[in-house]
């Protein structure tokens, strides 16, 4: 079957039945509590499926990614540490976009841990667990390179984005 079908397939419900209101609670408490041990910030976004002028494109889940980040204001942080991690269900996969701050810092395999490790808890039905671990996997980078300053705040919520 082509991909294509499966985000013609996906029904909205989906997103609600692998992330009920309590796993999103969760997803937000770990990034509270993440944020707290660094400086920088985190955005956790889940969509449903591509639309179909994303779907044209063989990277339509990466550009979807650059552009939630940019819609978002992730680009917009004093210290260029935002973070996005960005959850295609129906394209079963998941997209790290880290801002400028990070170039040099974190290697672009680094960032595909996180991301093969939150796939593997979402193959196994673990939706809830492989998001808070793709939290705290990203908390961990971003620490290493941007620890807690005196002025630090909150410049992002810290709530997942939900699309369609």
């Amino acid at each position: 079957m082509h991909p294509a079908f499966g985000h013609l397939l996906t029904p909205r419900w989906w997103l609600r039945r692998r992330f009920p209101p309590a796993s999103l609670a969760a997803i937000t408490a770990a990034i509270e509590a993440a944020e707290r041990q660094h400086a920088g910030e985190i955005r956790f976004a889940i969509e449903t499926c591509l639309n179909l002028a994303d779907l044209r494109h063989p990277d339509g889940g990466q550009r979807r990614a650059l552009e939630l980040f940019s819609q978002l204001g992730i680009w917009d942080t004093a210290g260029n540490n935002g973070v996005l991690i960005y959850v295609l269900l129906a394209g079963h996969s998941i997209h790290i976009v880290a801002d400028r701050g990070f170039t040099g810092r974190v290697s672009a395999a680094e960032w595909a841990a996180v991301c093969r490790l939150m796939e593997a808890e979402f193959r196994a039905g673990r939706f809830e667990a492989g998001a808070v671990a793709g939290v705290a996997a990203v908390s961990a980078l971003i620490g290493r390179h941007f620890p807690p300053g005196a002025g630090d705040r909150n410049e992002l919520p810290d709530a997942p984005v939900i699309i369609g």
